[in-house]
């Protein structure tokens, strides 16, 4: 019998991991398919996480009534961190005689030497790997696997389409639909128990257009996508996404900010920055500092950034709704690293100001002069 172990966090699972499970059942020819949610991911800290036993129940709502496909709850009942290679001779015990593969996307190959007991692993099972966006960059991952392990490995030849589970988080935690993303059940799963929903932040919507709330709703998205490369909370990277432009509409002679006191010299386009820190402490009761001074400098920059100023610095400039000239090689530089992209990112603000007449904010100015001088 051929046996697939399929594990990961699966939070949410989505409509990609149901495909992969498709895929991997027609061309492998598989009987089976063990779906393994985990307790403790050793490679995700700082992510918003559903409770175990949500995960598990949303993983038997999208493998419902899909046969030779199975829901495993090994890894939750044994607590502690989730190590593959403690499962996979687990489950090599319970299937000594059968072909077992283990199923991986290309981002975890390209990581796999780094894993825990790694060759341990490859004692039990065959790694089955599919490509998440590029065929290509699959094919020069399996060439570094094989020289490096001198282990056989199925390339089961799916290529998926572009579904995170961090979109999906960052949607649900800003009360947005999720449909077409995850199982219709799974959907409603979500919906029904609030899952990732951060309640506090709901409100924002009603400070904001609607094309400005799906501008904020993409930089939150962005901003998730990269919290981890960054060192950031995903939780703090939404947060400080949702709230940075909460105070773009209202006159600063408003109810809400009847006492917030202007800085000097700030020209109209950046000021909403700083009354939106001060709205997102006194009407959103956000105490973060780090959180606040995101907000705060997201328009101009500063000196010294933080990695979360940077981020949602980059994320509201960025986001998939934009497109002016050179945003493709700005995108290009995040995936790198924050500090080329902002040195670029800031460089390139300072010449549309420039070229436009607009008032440059010396703030800006300075940010741009200390991580041109620092940056290493």
């Amino acid at each position: 019998m051929k046996v697939a172990l399929y594990g990961g966090a699966f939070n949410p699972v989505h409509s990609e991991h149901l495909n992969i499970v498709f895929a991997a059942k027609e061309k492998l020819g598989l009987d089976k398919i063990i779906i393994i949610p985990t307790n403790i991911s050793p490679h995700k800290k700082g992510v918003m996480t559903a409770r175990g036993k949500d995960r598990l129940a949303m993983c038997r709502l999208a493998f419902d009534g899909v046969g030779g496909v199975e829901v495993s709850d090994a890894e939750l009942k044994r607590g502690g961190v989730s190590y593959s290679y403690v499962t996979c001779r687990h489950f090599k015990k319970l299937y000594s005689d059968d072909e077992l593969y283990f199923i991986i996307g290309a981002d975890m190959l390209k990581t796999f030497e780094l894993w825990r007991e790694p060759d341990e692993i490859l004692k039990c099972v065959t790694i089955a790997v599919c490509a998440r966006e590029s065929a290509d960059e699959l094919s020069c991952e399996i060439k570094k696997f094989q020289k490096r392990f001198k282990k056989d490995i199925v390339n089961f030849g799916y290529v998926g389409q572009p579904v995170s589970s961090t979109r999906i988080r960052t949607l649900a935690a800003l009360g947005e639909d999720t449909v077409g993303l995850v199982p219709e059940s799974v959907r409603l799963f979500i919906r029904k128990r609030k899952l990732y929903e951060l309640t506090e932040l709901l409100g924002v919507k009603k400070y904001l257009t609607e094309a400005r709330w799906q501008h904020t709703v993409r930089v939150a998205v962005l901003a998730a996508e990269f919290c981890r490369a960054a060192g950031v909370y995903e939780i703090d990277a939404i947060t400080a996404a949702a709230l940075h432009d909460c105070a773009k509409y209202l006159p600063l002679n408003s109810e809400e900010l009847k006492k917030f006191v202007p800085p000097n010299d700030v020209p109209e386009s950046v000021m909403h920055q700083y009354s939106g820190a001060y709205l997102a402490e006194t009407a959103f009761g956000i105490k973060d500092e780090g959180i606040l001074n995101a907000i705060r400098y997201h328009s101009s920059g500063k000196e010294n950034m933080t990695n979360l100023e940077k981020l949602i610095f980059l994320a509201d400039l960025l986001e998939e709704g934009r497109d002016f000239e050179g945003i493709g090689e700005l995108r290009a530089k995040l995936k790198v690293g924050l500090d080329n992209c902002l040195l670029a990112a800031l460089e390139h603000q300072l010449k549309y100001l420039k070229s436009t007449g607009e008032p440059v904010y010396p703030m800006t100015e300075r940010a741009y002069k200390y991580l041109k001088e620092n940056l290493l």
